[in-house]
């Protein structure tokens, strides 16, 4: 019986997964050794394929999963009974049973947190892992620096709770470094108040994949940094850690050509007319469009690559199909030949950063917008 997963492919994505350990082994590398890798595995793994991604990643040694929310969690506990893994959201009323049930670390940012998490702990029987986050500026989760020493002490005092870790989220690590060093220093500050810690016993960590670059040395408190696109190949900004590594991209995006065709001067082209040709032109009809995760943003401004020349985008994007130039192809192109809308072909690339600069975005948004209906291929099978 045929089935969907047998059917010739229209989209699809590669993940390579030998490329990702190869790159978390360099990122390691690059650290001081006393600093603990967490693998931020949210939204799917950034849209790499979650049950794939982290057990590569476990494979090549993270210490610590990091997601959004207890589906992610549970994902990676199908995995491993007793892989680390801290979920980075707020834990709703009703989720909370199965922190101590599955052996989850919960972020904590609030009074109120602690004690309905005490309470689960204790008739659990067992205490439930805690993150204290401490809010140096981000506005979001956490509890404001101000306010971290009365919340860590309650953290303490509660039987059902066990304290793990204690972080903070740079706001603009990529581009404001004042800033930056500032949350910084409030977040040392407020580390420096609590009594009796014992940074050898906690996961204490702030920066991220865009500030990697400014991790103090040894003598530091910090000992863990969370990695996210980092892992991935894909650079943060130009001055992260990533310059100075020689990271590889795990992802590329790719379709076919539906169709060829002639069509001629003055011809519009897609919905809106938004598009004429200027002269007579052959065109091809791709096999993806916003559906997909080629941004309706990229119509008449992205391209492709078909036999490692760029093909410009003519016209609107469509739900499930789009158009490009083939000018510039002078070979034969029939229906089936392969197209690479982000990653390699032949000497050509698009890098993920320029395909998200055409639809206006980032590669974190590029990258978990690329659908379900869009086939993941793992190009290296699992433990090689």
């Amino acid at each position: 019986m045929t089935t969907t997963a047998s059917l010739p492919l229209r989209c699809w994505a590669e993940i390579d997964l030998a490329a990702l350990e190869r790159n978390l082994k360099l990122i390691r590398a690059s650290l001081p050794p006393h600093i603990r890798y967490v693998a931020v595995v949210k939204a799917d793994a950034y849209g790499h394929g979650l049950p794939h991604t982290a057990a590569r990643l476990m494979h090549a040694g993270a210490d610590l999963f990091a997601v959004a929310n207890l589906a992610e969690a549970m994902t990676i506990r199908e995995l491993s009974a007793d892989w680390p893994i801290l979920l980075l959201g707020a834990t709703l009323p009703e989720e909370a049973r199965y922190l101590a049930e599955y052996d989850l670390a919960a972020t904590v940012s609030d009074l109120p947190e602690v004690a309905r998490l005490n309470a689960i702990g204790q008739t659990a029987g067992k205490p439930i892992a805690v993150h204290l986050k401490i809010d140096t500026g981000m506005g979001r989760l956490g509890v404001w620096h101000e306010q971290a020493q009365a919340l860590y002490a309650a953290i303490r005092a509660a039987p059902g709770l066990q304290l793990t870790g204690v972080f903070t989220h740079f706001a603009s690590a990529d581009d404001n470094p004042e800033f930056t060093a500032l949350q910084r220093r409030l977040f040392l500050a407020a580390l420096q108040s609590f009594p009796d810690l014992d940074p050898a016993s906690l996961f204490l960590h702030a920066d991220n994949s865009a500030g990697l670059e400014t991790t103090p040395g040894e003598g530091s408190l910090f000992n863990a940094v969370r990695v996210g696109l980092l892992q991935f190949g894909v650079l943060p900004h130009p001055h992260s850690l990533l310059a100075r590594v020689h990271t590889e991209p795990v992802f590329s995006f790719h379709t076919r050509v539906g169709l060829v065709k002639s069509l001629p001067r003055g011809t519009s082209i897609s919905y809106g007319r938004t598009y004429q040709l200027r002269t007579d032109a052959r065109v091809a009809v791709l096999t993806a469009g916003y559906a997909d995760g080629l941004a309706r943003a990229c119509s008449n401004r992205g391209a492709v690559l078909i036999r490692g020349q760029r093909c410009p985008i003519l016209g609107r994007v469509c739900m499930d199909q789009s158009i490009v130039d083939l000018t510039t192809v002078t070979d034969e192109i029939v229906s089936g030949e392969p197209v690479v809308l982000v990653g390699k072909q032949g000497a050509a690339e698009i890098a993920l950063g320029e395909f998200s600069a055409w639809a206006g975005t980032i590669p974190w948004e590029t990258l978990t917008s690329v659908t379900k209906r869009v086939t993941r291929i793992y190009k290296t099978p699992l433990g090689v």
